[in-house]
């Protein structure tokens, strides 16, 4: 089976718009570093780095921080993570060698070896090179199983736009004369080897507000784009436009649907055939996830009759087929669950979830009796990830990590609910010799129980002399876990420093109740619960403000804005990367218009009245005592942009308080144009807190 879900949800949120103009506000003097490209903003991005630069780089810390987590990210002992395909194992690799990537194949008995012997698919530095691009890897779409025929997803310098290319497997090289679909935030999906179900920038008036397509069109092999054929069309109010999948299984069952996303978290479902479509009578927030044995599985976020949110259900295809759709229940979640995984193999169902934020996995199979389950015998205190799995067998991979369980990959026997003793284990990045995780709860304002973990050396002082980093999500029902990160352990943990991960409400960590709790005017308990854990970790005296900094990127940015304003007296230190802090203008900077599910929107008196008491660039005050913020973004991000950022700063440098900003001009969203530029990032930014929170360097001798 396809994750067409998981792979359309991907391409929802790496795709976003160019910068939109409309409805400046003519109270705003920076206004104008909302052009993204212009030269006058890139001038002042290049004083402000001029000005960064130096400070962090100049520390004799910067260059060791560099060069470990260099080497951590260009190691030759990482695990190729597995992708199942056409009876190989495929895998993208990156390292010092291949600082873009390699796209690359072994069989899978040859995978199991300690070196398996690699052929390379495709060498996206060579490409680059000859093509005078920077091409960033952003994944395939491969036609199963008669075809050996793929779509290269390649993105220049790592934008979320990206440019589609056919690519021959069996011949390894791109098709000449195949499928190419230029630049755009799109996607596109195999109907058979001749046709495309494609959505993306067609022209005029087909694409939202948001800038995500909202047309669907079959393409023909050998056709121009303009003899696309419609097959349907949302609407441009909708805020993640209209993409095609299909869902397959192990029987040769076969399901194409059209996800018409209203909102950000809602929409319709509708099966297609050559006769048209048909709407699913479904609830706004349950999707399809997967097939197995002519049974569809569903996913739910709202309640569904008699299947509560967070909870998988399926119904046979010939109902779907035929409307009509009366779930059974697969798995209901607890108050402290939720599903992290539902991924289909040939006969069964392979679900991971978490329970009190810690993985468990179990074994669905469909019987004339319905449903039975198996639990898989795994490590405990850990995080679970399915690596690898497909509908063409009944094995595949399983991932099992945490703080300081170093990642290992485990053969999967689905049909016998087990998981076999490591075929790769990830060497230890760090010395975590004394080190100790410890699970707390914090209280928040409003009584609710907030989870949060602590990484730190066994038997530190309990005098609030601890260095200490603390980081959050808070948003988009995403769930933060466990993980084990050698970057944190060999930058940080090794010479001291404790690490904390806060469960807060708007993330995904209890399902979708967790989420609600912050969603639009509720959001203030995100921010809430953030302090509250930050309060009492205080209380319990590992450290205390003066050694206290937090992280936070994108959503986590704005969260990282919003603590800066609430409780500057919280904080030493404060990182905000990639970030959202213009609130009363997000909707009008890149893709911020698709995020009104979350947030709220201005158009919305009373939501634009509670975006006005959080907005972190409309709510600094001159006079505050606040911490010195070290400020990150990156040109080449189309996806939050880098506008929030820029307009922070220069009002921080207004007011004259202090701060730090640094735009890296490669890179997009995720900061991940190659192995280097991660590495520069994370060196700059140990090196921020090592300087507020560890103190001066050393001299040398």
């Amino acid at each position: 089976m396809r994750n067409w879900w998981m792979g359309t949800m991907a391409a929802v949120l790496a795709a976003a718009p160019a910068l939109a103009q409309r409805g400046a506000m003519t109270n705003d003097p920076y206004i104008w570093l909302e052009d993204k490209d212009g030269a006058k903003p890139l001038a002042w991005v290049e004083a402000e780095n001029a000005k960064t630069l130096p400070r962090l780089q100049n520390d004799p810390r910067y260059a060791t921080f560099y060069k470990e987590a260099l080497a951590i990210a260009a190691a030759k002992d990482r695990i190729p993570m597995p992708a199942q395909m056409f009876g190989r194992i495929y895998n993208f690799w990156r390292d010092a060698d291949h600082p873009q990537g390699i796209w690359r194949w072994t069989s899978e008995a040859d995978y199991a070896a300690p070196a398996p012997h690699w052929t390379t698919t495709l060498d996206l530095d060579a490409l680059s090179k000859a093509e005078g691009k920077k091409w960033v890897w952003k994944g395939a779409t491969c036609l199963e199983p008669e075809e050996r025929l793929c779509l290269v997803a390649l993105s220049e310098g790592g934008e979320d736009a990206v440019t589609y290319r056919e690519f021959d497997l069996a011949a390894g090289q791109f098709v000449a004369g195949g499928f190419t679909l230029p630049k755009s935030k799109q996607g596109a999906e195999w109907l058979d080897k001749d046709t495309l179900l494609v959505s993306r920038d067609w022209g005029a008036g087909t694409m939202t507000a948001s800038s995500y397509p909202f047309v669907v069109k079959t393409v023909k092999r050998g056709a121009p784009l303009e003899a696309a054929t419609e097959v349907y069309r949302g609407q441009p109010t909708d805020q993640l436009g209209t993409y095609a999948g299909v869902i397959t299984d192990g029987q040769g069952h076969r399901l194409v649907t059209i996800m018409r996303r209203t909102t950000f978290f809602g929409g319709e479902t509708y099966i297609w055939t050559p006769a048209g479509t048909r709407k699913l009578d479904l609830p706004a927030r349950t999707f399809p996830a997967g097939m197995v044995d002519g049974q569809v599985l569903f996913q739910t976020s709202d309640p569904w009759g008699s299947v509560p949110a967070g909870a998988i259900a399926s119904v046979p295809l010939a109902d779907v087929e035929a409307g009509r759709l009366n779930p059974t229940i697969l798995f209901a979640p607890t108050p402290r669950q939720s599903v992290d995984e539902v991924v289909a193999t040939r006969n069964h169902v392979v679900l991971i979830y978490n329970d009190n934020v810690r993985g468990r996995a179990s074994v669905y199979t469909h019987g004339m009796g319905g449903w039975s389950a198996k639990p898989i015998a795994l490590p405990d205190n850990a995080s679970l990830g399915v690596a690898s799995a497909d509908d063409k067998s009944d094995h595949g991979y399983l991932t099992v990590t945490g703080f300081l369980t170093p990642t290992t990959l485990l053969p999967l026997d689905a049909a016998a609910a087990t998981a076999a003793r490591p075929v790769k284990t990830l060497p230890a990045k760090f010395d975590a010799t004394g080190l100790v995780v410890e699970q707390h709860e914090a209280t928040s304002t409003d009584g609710t129980k907030v989870p949060y973990f602590v990484v730190h050396k066994q038997g530190i002082p309990l005098d609030g002399t601890t260095p200490t980093i603390m980081t959050a999500y808070g948003g988009f029902e995403l769930p933060m876990l466990p993980s084990y990160s050698g970057v944190t352990g060999k930058l940080w943990l090794e010479r001291g420093g404790s690490y904390v991960l806060a469960n807060i409400r708007g993330g995904g960590e209890f399902g979708p109740a967790w989420h609600d709790a912050g969603r639009k005017t509720k959001r203030q308990v995100i921010y809430d619960d953030f302090a509250s854990v930050a309060k009492d970790l205080i209380a319990r005296q590992p450290t205390s403000p003066a050694k206290l900094g937090i992280y936070g990127g994108s959503n986590g940015g704005l969260l990282m804005g919003v603590e800066f304003n609430q409780h500057p007296d919280l904080w030493k230190a404060v990182t905000i990367q990639v970030p959202l802090l213009d609130m009363i203008r997000y909707e009008q900077i890149a893709a911020g218009a698709s995020w009104v599910d979350e947030y709220g929107s201005v158009a919305n008196p009373d939501e634009k009245a509670f975006l006005e008491t959080i907005s972190p660039y409309q709510n600094i005050k001159k006079g505050v005592a606040y911490p010195e913020p070290y400020i990150w973004t990156t040109t080449k991000d189309d996806r939050v942009g880098p506008q929030h950022a820029r307009k922070f700063a220069a009002r921080l440098k207004e007011y004259g308080l202090p701060y730090l900003f640094y735009e890296d001009t490669a890179g997009g969203h995720s900061g991940d144009a190659d192995i280097e530029q991660g590495a520069r990032l994370q060196a700059l930014q140990m090196t921020y807190f090592a300087q507020k929170l560890l103190g001066p360097a050393t001299p040398t001798r």
